[in-house]
């Protein structure tokens, strides 16, 4: 990736490094109802820098070709870039090794490829899959699913009116029929940040495998595989700065070696006769056809952008821009925020009192104010706080700035001064 002018204008201050941050991505330069567009929906998606935007142009102007198994020099370029971006996203979190990294469509096929190739074979009737009532929906239909087709039964771990994961309920429930658990590192819905190092723990206390979806983490904070000791990992890149269409399912090496493809066919073969077929190794088994090549450098590009900039830098200036919105919405009567949790990540969701959360959303984009609005994949959350129709919700960045904040206070302000 090609330098980003960020060392030098760190020492201009935080307000220079924050404008070289937002020049990177073109869109925010965007006008949206002839006004700036304020771009607060990146639970849903992040945008692009222009490193990312050029890793994938580049890649199809300059060295197009399929990887593996090709000997002429394109094909050898494509390769070298597509498990060079497989080493960079081993780095990146901190797995154990490059062939712990599997490329799939996004975190959604990563937790269906678990489900099915690894839950899937071990589970008969009676067992338990854990979960929790704040998980996306990502990562509740692909266990109603496998328990469905094998008799075991989804068991669902509370959360309180804070949206909180109640660890002592959670560790009540880890019993002797428990296989495994799949919990969420950071809600997409509410905001709240489990402790997944203590449910970890505390399920491997009684054998019990963990995955961790960390879509709502992977762009917010540090994370470091080996030191939660989770089983699996998954996360899309779209939610961290790279192309739609990719993610990555880290499993442990141990795991890995035990499971059978999901998928298969192409590329994930080693020989093939009529009579067998016998799988390549870890983790090309788990990538059957072409894989998205250009979707992989983008990511590799995108944390690239991101390491350059800073998880920690990124991590500040996300709480102010969070704690000043919801001190801002929490001024304004007839506002009400769900999730409170004291560990948050920058996601706010609201509701006001008589408002449709359509109709919220609505009136912002009359601004140009982007924010997600409904039950944002989380139908089991929305039910717990009794919000038929969801909320509105607003996810920051690290583009973001304090005006922004700000317009959108105001804009919240108007659509209730609008519906008194």
């Amino acid at each position: 990736m090609d330098t980003i002018d960020i060392e030098a204008t760190r020492a201009a201050g935080s307000g220079a490094c924050l404008a070289s941050w937002r020049r990177e991505f073109p869109v925010l330069r965007s006008r949206v109802n002839g006004k700036p567009l304020v771009y607060l929906d990146n639970a849903a998606t992040t945008q692009k820098p222009q490193t990312v935007i050029d890793a994938v142009s580049r890649f199809y102007a300059e060295f197009n070709a399929n990887v593996h198994r090709g000997v002429h020099s394109l094909s050898q370029r494509a390769t070298d870039a597509f498990e060079a971006a497989r080493v960079r996203v081993q780095e990146f979190i901190h797995a154990a090794s490059a062939a712990e990294i599997i490329f799939v469509r996004g975190a959604t096929e990563a937790v269906n490829l678990v489900a099915q190739s690894f839950a899937r074979p071990r589970l008969v009737p009676g067992d338990e899959i854990l979960v929790s009532a704040m998980e996306h929906h990502s990562n509740i239909v692909p266990w109603q699913q496998v328990c469905r087709q094998t008799g075991a039964r989804l068991v669902v771990a509370p959360i309180n009116d804070a949206g909180e994961l109640l660890l002592s309920e959670y560790e009540r429930r880890l019993g002797t029929r428990t296989r495994l658990v799949a919990l969420t590192h950071v809600s997409n819905a509410l905001g709240s940040i489990n402790d997944i190092a203590r449910i970890v723990a505390l399920a491997h206390a009684r054998d019990i495998p963990v995955l961790v979806d960390g879509a709502q983490a992977i762009a917010h904070m540090p994370v470091d595989v080996r030191a939660l000791d989770c089983d699996f990992y998954v996360f899309s890149a779209h939610k961290c700065f790279g192309p739609t269409g990719i993610g990555v399912l880290h499993g442990k090496r141990e795991r890995l070696e035990t499971m059978l493809p999901w998928q298969v066919g192409g590329d994930m073969v080693r020989s093939v006769s009529f009579d067998e077929t016998e799988y390549m190794p870890v983790p090309h088994r788990f990538e059957a056809g072409t894989p998205d090549i250009s979707g992989a450098i983008g990511l590799a590009a995108a944390l690239n952008f991101v390491s350059i900039v800073g998880l920690g830098a990124i991590g500040a200036h996300e709480r102010q821009l969070v704690d000043r919105a919801t001190a801002g919405i929490g001024r304004i009567p007839g506002v009400r925020i769900v999730g409170t949790a004291k560990r948050k990540a920058s996601i706010l969701s609201f509701v006001i009192d008589g408002v449709h959360p359509h109709d919220i959303g609505s009136i912002l984009d009359s601004e140009g104010i982007a924010v997600r609005t409904g039950h944002h994949c989380a139908m089991p959350a929305m039910r717990h706080f009794d919000l038929s129709s969801g909320t509105a919700r607003a996810s920051f960045c690290f583009y973001n700035t304090l005006e922004e904040v700000d317009q959108f206070v105001e804009g919240v302000r108007q659509a209730r001064e609008i519906f008194r």
